[in-house]
């Protein structure tokens, strides 16, 4: 009996150091399939987490850098078929900006921007039934969030004052490349004034052709309008063509700060829009004509 106690207590720690050791190698150098075999289980163990939370910080960063950004709808009137394809397609290419429908004529542009709503129409001016101009007025009347930029062959001066009196916020011709019309349909959703450098040239050189018109009844006094310098800075950059976000950069101030600025100077010039603006720089010698 007292032999039988150390033979039954070598039998259970046998089993208890199989399941928790391995056998030790022969030698220094080698290493028993079995050691092999739990040093990968805990290799594999210790990387599985790591792995894991890298796969899940990779898909938050994809999910963050394919969020939709903001999409400007855009309605693109023109007669000729092939050019207003080749508008939709080019747009389509132009970040930011979803073409939601095609006009033909101004007639179908008036009646698209009532049924979808855009931010921006890009128009062709010569067109039947109803002309770009026309429509223009129309969708400017009727639905005033949406601006229009005009892209025509016309560069004269009939067709530029007209359009830009009817309430379109862009003119370019034709020979505009891809970017100058992503750039100024881009602009126009966001309130901004882009015009074609030729288009901008004629208007100023028809704004200093026009004879100034007399004070209207119950004008503010001259002295009341007189701009500040730094007011006086802002409208030149205006009539250069500058956007907001360009006056601050070169002022070195806020923009914020520039639309104060823009804002009194619409209300001490009596202008309703950049254009207006514009035009009094250079019919009263705030900026330079050439």
């Amino acid at each position: 009996m007292r032999d039988a106690r150390p033979e039954s207590g070598a039998h259970q720690a046998e089993p208890q150091r199989a399941l928790t050791a391995c056998p030790a190698p022969a030698t220094s150098a080698e290493i028993s399939p079995c050691r092999a075999r739990v040093m990968v289980v805990r290799a594999l163990a210790a990387r599985i987490p790591v792995r894991a939370s890298s796969m899940a910080m990779a898909r938050k960063m994809r999910l963050s850098v394919r969020a939709p950004t903001v999409m400007w709808v855009v309605v693109v009137a023109d007669d000729q078929s092939a050019v207003r394809e080749g508008l939709v397609l080019l747009l389509g290419t132009v970040p930011g900006i979803t073409v939601t429908g095609e006009a033909e004529d101004g007639e179908a542009a008036a009646e698209l921007v009532a049924a979808k709503n855009p931010q921006v129409v890009l128009m062709d001016l010569n067109m039947p039934r109803c002309d770009g101009v026309e429509a223009t007025r129309r969708i400017r009347a009727s639905h005033p969030h949406t601006q229009v930029v005009v892209l025509t062959t016309y560069s004269d001066d009939e067709s530029i004052i007209g359009a830009l009196q009817a309430g379109a916020l862009g003119y370019l011709t034709k020979d505009a490349t891809r970017a100058e019309i992503g750039r100024a349909v881009l602009a126009a959703a966001a309130g901004q004034a882009v015009l074609d450098p030729e288009v901008q040239q004629r208007l100023l050189s028809a704004a200093v052709r026009a004879p100034a018109a007399p004070p209207a009844a119950g004008a503010a006094d001259p002295a009341d309008t007189d701009l500040t310098p730094r007011e006086s800075e802002v409208l030149r950059l205006i009539a250069a063509g500058k956007s907001n976000r360009e006056i601050a950069r070169a002022l070195f101030v806020s923009e914020a700060t520039v639309k104060t600025h823009v804002n009194r100077i619409f209300a001490k010039t009596g202008s309703r829009d950049r254009t207006q603006a514009m035009r009094y720089a250079y019919t009263h010698g705030y900026a330079d004509p050439h």
